[in-house]
């Protein structure tokens, strides 16, 4: 066994790691994590949901409703800030149970919104929440992963973020013609149970305890873990290697713009804000396209959008299979090379109907959630424990920015009377840029946290 001073380190917590055989352990733990995933992703879309019925309600304009949109993603950019230095400090478990009640407390205060300025305040409150929680709580998955099943096991954890947009979309099908759009964010509040739950159920990832100094704590965490997968094999555990190198890095911000990471940084900001450009800048305004531009009714633009969300689950599901074996990198330009076809198809096709529109943007989203998923696979692979957090959450800023601009342009465009060709023209050349981004990607497949970050 590695030691530091007499004390375990951090290369023999991550080999009595990478021994564990997977077990109900690791499905108890994916299982509350990704519902905690899955709530945070039915918030994020309530406003996109919403957003056909507020238009009418408040007599809002086309930026008045991007502000709407647009406030949840601001929140959700100062929210990756605090909780990747929150994740780093606190711990990742603390922090996303903290993410998780102020996302569900908001979510209540958004239902009982009187008009444009609340409900933009208080979905900026839920954004701070959402942007927070993701990030830290991909980063915990990643470290109870096995270096050589990672992208498979993190995958399918993501694929529980897609569903919960895939929720937030099936629900409002029948909530908000029936119910009205308050009853959505009064089901976005489920999660404050989640949050008092998470900290008693959930064990503090072994790997961050060790990078804070807390000795102790990791070894008490590690033992627990192995009693508990023992118990559920019901056979001895493998033997731990020893022979995983020791981390470098003093956890602190500015060595994510410095060295190696630098590069890292700069790929995966790039990835980010490519991913969540696009992908909100369709999924933001699909359903107020199929209304207000080819006349579909509300039901049927809600399902169109469900239609997009399904096949972005499918998208994810493909992914998880694959990018063990072909690698991130090939996973992530073949899938911004396909998004980039789709939408140079409706381009040039000229965007005729709703139901043409409903098909190819599905075929976008399922490349685009894969890209989604694979992210928050591969950002905190590049990045050392005690930076790890931050690493992913730097790269959450990014995704924000995205969020937040890729509306605004397609709102401005149609604002202006830009065509849906003009639209979905800018849009397949953003998704070219980020497939030419990922070809510098660093590859990471079937190497341990530590190997990677040496």
């Amino acid at each position: 066994m590695t030691t530091v001073a007499g004390k375990p380190a951090l290369g023999s917590i991550a080999a009595r790691l990478e021994r564990l055989p997977h077990s109900r352990w690791h499905v108890k733990v994916r299982f509350l994590i990704g519902a905690v995933t899955f709530f945070e992703a039915f918030d994020q879309l309530l406003a996109a949901s919403a957003l056909p019925v507020l238009m009418k309600e408040w007599h809002l304009t086309t930026g008045q409703a991007t502000l709407a949109v647009s406030s949840g993603s601001v929140g959700m950019l100062l929210g990756a800030l605090a909780a990747g230095w929150m994740g780093d400090r606190i711990g990742r478990v603390r922090t996303v149970a903290l993410g998780v009640a102020v996302t569900g407390l908001a979510s209540l205060a958004v239902a009982l919104a009187g008009g444009l300025e609340s409900f933009s305040l208080f979905r900026f409150v839920q954004g701070l929440g959402i942007g927070g929680v993701v990030p830290v709580a991909a980063t915990y998955i990643n470290e109870i992963a096995r270096s050589d099943k990672r992208g498979r096991f993190v995958l399918l954890y993501e694929m529980i973020f897609p569903a919960g947009l895939a929720a937030a979309s099936l629900v409002a099908v029948w909530v908000v013609p029936n119910l009205g759009w308050r009853a959505m964010f009064v089901i976005g509040a489920l999660p404050v149970v989640i949050a008092v739950l998470l900290p008693r159920h959930v064990a503090e990832s072994p790997r961050w305890l060790l990078s804070r100094g807390r000795t102790e704590d990791a070894e008490r965490e590690i033992a627990r873990i192995e009693v508990e997968v023992a118990r559920h094999t019901a056979a001895p555990l493998p033997a731990a290697t020893a022979d995983i190198p020791d981390e470098t890095g003093q956890g602190r911000l500015r060595d994510l713009f410095r060295g190696r990471y630098l590069r890292r940084t700069a790929v995966l900001s790039g990835l980010w804000f490519v991913a969540y450009y696009l992908n909100h800048g369709i999924s933001t305004w699909l359903p107020s396209l199929y209304t207000d531009r080819f006349g579909l009714d509300l039901t049927t633009a809600l399902v169109y959008t469900l239609l997009s969300n399904i096949t972005g689950v499918f998208g994810t599901f493909v992914a998880a299979m694959v990018i063990d074996r072909i690698g991130r990198r090939p996973a992530l330009v073949a899938a911004l090379s396909g998004a980039t076809l789709f939408l140079g198809v409706l381009a040039l096709a000229g965007a005729v109907s709703g139901g043409q529109v409903a098909l190819f943007a599905s075929c976008t989203t399922m490349c685009l959630y894969a890209v989604n998923a694979g992210l928050y696979l591969y950002s905190p692979e590049l990045y050392p424990t005690s930076n790890r957090a931050k690493g992913a959450a730097f790269g959450g800023l990014w995704n924000r920015v995205g969020v937040i601009v890729g509306p605004i342009v397609v709102g401005a465009i149609t604002a202006s009377g830009g065509g849906l060709e003009l639209v979905f023209a800018q849009l397949a050349v953003v998704a070219g840029i980020g497939a030419v981004i990922a070809l510098c990607a660093v590859e990471t497949k079937g190497k341990t946290l530590e190997q990677l970050n040496s």
